[in-house]
């Protein structure tokens, strides 16, 4: 026992020291990882998004009323129209200057595919101030 030191009981006893080496390791990996995906992070796209108010919105008279009832029927301004006849409208509407809001009432049954269709006719119209309108329900 040259080699062995003097408290022979000590050799049991349970190590204190906290060994750093795999928390700095972590630490280091980390840094690494916060490093590459902070750049990303700046990187956002700029999205407005509606501001919602109780206040109830006030219309100017230049505006276009756009009802679609279950059956996908569409009217506008109360009068029945067929699809040509919408189409033609919505480019003398985007023709106007300013032009006018599209405020699209549908029925809570009516197919999306209606919806759909008028919403992109009048996109390609070129018509960009519309809105929908609808009727809360008190739950």
């Amino acid at each position: 026992m040259a080699f062995g030191g003097f408290n022979q009981g000590g050799q049991n006893a349970p190590m204190a020291e906290i060994n750093m080496i795999p928390l700095i390791d972590v630490m280091l990996v980390l840094l690494v990882i916060f490093i590459i995906t902070a750049p990303l992070l700046t990187h956002s796209v700029k999205i407005g998004l509606p501001k919602a108010s109780s206040a109830p919105n006030l219309t100017r008279p230049e505006n276009i009323q756009l009802a679609i009832n279950a059956q996908g029927h569409v009217y506008w301004n109360g009068e029945p129209l067929d699809r040509s006849g919408w189409r033609s409208r919505m480019d003398a509407a985007a023709r106007q200057s300013p032009q006018p809001e599209v405020h699209i009432r549908a029925d809570g049954t009516a197919a999306y595919a209606a919806i759909a269709t008028v919403l992109a006719d009048a996109s390609r119209a070129g018509l960009t101030r519309i809105g929908f309108i609808s009727n809360p329900e008190d739950r």
